[in-house]
């Protein structure tokens, strides 16, 4: 499905267009992501977000696949198709285990997780909902498993996947079809989630 863009999407030029360019080859195999072209608009917000991003994909003390499901969880209780299509497309760049990657719209009834994954998955659902939900219990136990350092970067990285699939929804973006060149489909989210 195409998407909406509520702010026009910009034409991307110059020689820094051609450097966004390039990235964006790199990362995807040439296509340019969609809020991209919507960052194009405020050359200063687009450079933050950028470095932003450029630090958090130098984070290692949480394992990958924590980090995927965490934030593919945050992605999908807010409902951006584009962060889940993308999302699934980096987990399967990275090597990362696909069958899981795919039940994370469907944890609950899923019997693919671990207990830890599921309070990976939970903790990145309670922090999501506005007001977050997080209990004093759950933070415990995620705590003494993986550590105050990997703690941090669990907790940093779904609050930024709530930046990026707020504003990526806020803005209309969809779905850009990244997940295509993945053997699996996502798997739809449950009524009850």
């Amino acid at each position: 499905m195409p998407s909406r863009f509520r702010i026009p999407k910009a034409r991307i030029t110059g020689a820094y267009g051609a450097v966004v360019k390039a990235i964006a080859k790199r990362m995807t195999g040439g296509e340019i992501p969609d809020n991209g072209y919507v960052l194009w608009h405020n050359r200063r917000v687009m450079n933050g977000v950028l470095g932003i991003e450029r630090s958090a994909a130098r984070w290692n003390a949480l394992d990958a696949n924590l980090s995927s499901y965490a934030t593919m969880a945050a992605a999908g209780s807010i409902g951006c198709s584009w962060c889940l299509d993308y999302g699934y497309f980096e987990a399967h760049n990275a090597g990362l285990d696909l069958a899981k990657v795919r039940e994370v719209p469907r944890w609950r009834e899923s019997d693919v997780f671990t207990p830890l994954e599921r309070d990976v998955l939970e903790y990145a659902e309670a922090m999501t909902v506005t007001p977050p939900v997080v209990t004093d219990e759950l933070s415990a136990r995620l705590l003494d498993a993986l550590g105050a350092p990997a703690m941090v970067e669990l907790t940093q990285l779904v609050a930024l996947e709530n930046m990026r699939s707020r504003f990526n929804s806020a803005v209309g973006l969809e779905s850009q079809g990244f997940s295509d060149v993945c053997e699996l489909p996502l798997a739809t989210r449950s009524a009850a989630a």
